[in-house]
């Protein structure tokens, strides 16, 4: 089958959510399905291009007038659908319904093309919560033509348990694993000395890492001048200034780290990819999920950092619901409010832990995204 995976921003290597969708897109191919991606971005000139592969399909220019156009513009995604004999379209939702969008979308369904809308966190009104004026904006208007985007499509792909969403029926998906692109941790550590955690992001408030920064503090307090471990928390991923100094969502870091003096303890890497990523596991014992999504009015997801985490070895906390890791061995649940994060408990799940990476990259070999795309299409009823 001919489909055209779209998504309406580009592609970046450090970026977890450019890799997740290009294992979605290897996933299909895996399955016999042939794969154009339709994405937007900038050309060597820097003018603002619609793309189907590397070939530009639309050149909207540069400046204001150009962003303003490919917000209303896709009737070249529609005639290269057409031109092309695309079967099928999997759409990443960027919570931008439009007119504009729920009108390209109508004419692809009357052309016989079907569609599909996946989208990442459900619900997401409360995520807006903090950001500037123009993004909120966007989402008033996202909630006026939603329902009519939706009812364009087949089904709304989704990482939650709700068996609708605007209206459409659902097609429930885990997040994936690419086993090719994810190495095994390949470092034991000793850990009667010292012990680093890692938290990988791009960083949000429902993360809550200052929850477990609230924790450390908290623990540094309560053993001083005590024989103690050092616990170091490195954070990978860039870190926005409202979530370093607080905003009315979350609590910030920086007033954390300075109020507990543990400058030290919290290590701050940007976003990494590749060896330098690998390198920084490699030095950790366990890692941190989302311990916030109680603020997004979240309760069930399928992260993919989950799912990554277990890819790579490594056991891991986090506090939502995700029945693919909730009774596993080596997860640590913390409870989904605003507590500090009781760093104690995870010194001695951490010293009572012994299952190996091996043994944990195992649990999560069914979740490779060659199976979950599969669900998708085969739900549809359509084969390649």
């Amino acid at each position: 089958m001919k489909i055209l995976f779209l998504t309406y921003h580009g592609f970046d290597p450090a970026s977890g959510i450019s890799k997740k969708m290009l294992a979605q897109i290897k996933g299909l191919r895996e399955n016999g399905h042939e794969v154009h991606v339709c994405s937007y971005d900038r050309n060597a000139e820097g003018h603002l291009c619609r793309f189907v592969d590397d070939r530009a399909i639309q050149d909207y220019g540069t400046g204001v007038r150009a962003a303003l156009r490919q917000r209303a513009d896709y009737g070249c995604i529609y005639d290269y659908c057409v031109k092309a004999g695309i079967e099928m379209v999997y759409a990443r939702s960027y919570m931008n319904a439009t007119p504009p969008l729920v009108s390209f979308f109508r004419r692809l369904k009357k052309a016989g093309v079907r569609s599909v809308m996946e989208i990442p966190t459900y619900p997401y009104d409360q995520e807006f919560d903090g950001y500037d004026w123009n993004q909120r904006m966007r989402l008033r208007v996202d909630k006026l033509f939603r329902r009519q985007l939706a009812a364009q499509m087949e089904a709304i792909v989704t990482f939650s348990d709700e068996e609708q969403i605007f209206g459409q029926r659902t097609i429930r998906i885990s997040n994936g694993v690419d086993l090719d692109a994810i190495p095994l941790l390949t470092t034991r550590h000793d850990t009667s000395q010292q012990i680093h955690i890692i938290a990988v992001a791009e960083v949000h408030s429902w993360h809550g890492f200052d929850r477990f920064i609230h924790g450390l503090g908290e623990y540094y307090r309560k053993h001083e001048g005590q024989p103690r471990r050092d616990v170091f928390f490195h954070i990978v991923g860039k870190v926005w200034p409202a979530e370093m100094e607080g905003s009315d969502v979350a609590p910030g870091y920086a007033p954390y780290i300075r109020e507990y003096g543990i400058e030290r303890y919290v290590k701050f890497h940007d976003k990494l990819f590749g060896e330098a990523l690998d390198e920084v596991f490699n030095h950790c014992s366990f890692a941190v999920g989302s311990l916030a999504r109680h603020r997004s009015g979240i309760t069930v997801i399928k992260t993919l950092k989950n799912r990554e985490y277990a890819c790579r070895g490594i056991p891991f906390i986090y506090s939502e619901q995700d029945s693919d890791f909730d009774h596993q061995p080596y997860i640590l649940k913390a409870p989904a409010d605003e507590s500090p994060i009781d760093i104690d408990a995870v010194l001695h799940f951490i010293d009572h832990f012994n299952i190996s990476p091996q043994d944990i990259r195992r649990t999560v070999e069914h979740l490779s995204w060659k199976n979950q795309m599969e669900k998708v299409v085969e739900e549809l009823g359509i084969r390649s």
